[in-house]
């Protein structure tokens, strides 16, 4: 095995009857990183977790984790990683500091160190006000925190995230981007599974697209983007008595049909010197512009194109 690698899976298959949940799937994760795993609901993303959380084994293919591998040596994988799962798994009848110390007992820590780590990942996820408050009376994005918390008290290298910010609202959610940054800072390594391409555009270093069980695409954020080509320039006329002009001048630089939607066209572009023909263009025509911009493929975008053609 690569050293670089904390995870490697080669040919992955998973069946349940006649359904093949994961088709020979192949996948790496630089220590230190994070690989985002995507794809659509049934794609095999959480399956794939499962597997190399020794939590089932695979049908053919192998993998391993921090370098042992997943089925001669689930003991050793579970000592290097946390997970957490797509929604809290925390007793709600126990408080914030009773989860924490029941999991570090559970791990074979003392009770004072299980206290002391209880204490510790508390105050780091921002929680210590709320310590001795039953985890049932926690808010998602304070039970998201705990649930991370609880998945890290036994120093993990490896950390799973499956789905991690499901159902929460847009300041939790980048309460737990910057949470999973700075683990990353301290040199975990995480794979995370997500359907929020922003997320994925936040968090990944690396990205594997899966489909119906397979992987159908790898590379980086900024490498995927540049797959679809086409960028997409975007203008707003000043006045709308010129916006059909402005689409006429558009669509002179366009590489495909330019499209007005309200008070904005928008049309793909493949040519590198297209703004600055459109610009050209406008002014030569007497057409003033409130915005005008030139940008990359959403990953949303991306996402799109690789699973509508492989569904």
């Amino acid at each position: 095995m690569d050293d670089t690698n904390a995870i490697v899976a080669e040919g992955l298959v998973k069946r349940y009857g006649d359904t093949t949940a994961l088709d020979g799937v192949d996948l790496a994760v630089r220590a230190g990183t994070v690989l985002g795993l995507l794809g659509p609901n049934g794609a095999g993303k959480t399956t794939a977790v499962r597997v190399l959380a020794t939590l089932i084994p695979p049908d053919a293919g192998h993998a391993t984790v921090g370098g042992h591998d997943v089925v001669r040596r689930p003991h050793e994988v579970r000592g290097l990683i946390g997970l957490t799962g797509q929604y809290a798994s925390v007793d709600e009848s126990l408080t914030g500091t009773e989860n924490l110390l029941m999991i570090g007992r559970l791990l074979g820590l003392s009770r004072p160190a299980a206290r002391d780590r209880a204490r510790t990942l508390l105050e780091r996820f921002d929680l210590s006000d709320a310590a001795g408050r039953a985890a049932g009376k926690y808010s998602g994005g304070m039970r998201r925190r705990l649930d991370l918390a609880a998945s890290l008290v036994g120093h993990p290298r490896l950390l799973y995230l499956d789905e991690p910010t499901t159902g929460l609202d847009p300041r939790s959610r980048n309460e737990v981007w910057e949470i999973v940054r700075g683990l990353v800072r301290d040199g975990v390594t995480v794979l995370l599974t997500t359907q929020y391409l922003d997320e994925a555009d936040q968090l990944a270093d690396e990205i594997v697209v899966i489909d119906h069980g397979r992987v159908i695409a790898t590379g980086t954020p900024a490498s995927l983007k540049a797959r679809t080509g086409a960028q997409t320039v975007t203008v707003r006329p000043a006045f709308a008595d010129q916006l059909a002009r402005v689409r006429d001048a558009v669509g002179r630089v366009a590489a495909g049909p330019a499209v007005v939607t309200g008070e904005i066209v928008t049309a793909p572009v493949s040519d590198p010197g297209a703004l600055a023909k459109l610009v050209r263009d406008l002014d030569e025509h007497g057409l003033t512009v409130d915005e005008l911009a030139l940008r990359s493929p959403s990953l949303d975008e991306v996402f799109l194109s690789l699973t509508g053609a492989n569904s």
